[in-house]
């Protein structure tokens, strides 16, 4: 049976996750957590030491590659 829980994103894109949910992954606060897309769906998870290590280098290798007055312009509308 598939049970869902709701939550409404706020003025800053922030969710919170619901009671149920962080009770099923086991998650505190200060706990880090990944979106995994397979398919057109998105997956919870909580995250392991090796999800943040792969997150935090491949955030440096990306941090100048789109950070340039070109970039800016072309993405000024989103």
């Amino acid at each position: 049976m598939q049970t869902l829980s709701v939550s409404k994103l706020t003025t800053k894109s922030q969710a919170t996750i619901p009671d149920r949910v962080r009770r099923k992954l086991g998650l505190k606060p200060g706990d880090s957590i990944v979106f995994k897309t397979k398919d057109g769906h998105i997956y919870l998870q909580k995250a392991r030491p090796i999800d943040r290590v792969l997150a935090g280098a491949v955030e440096e290798t990306l941090a100048d590659e789109w950070n340039s007055a070109h970039d800016d312009k072309a993405y000024a509308d989103l």
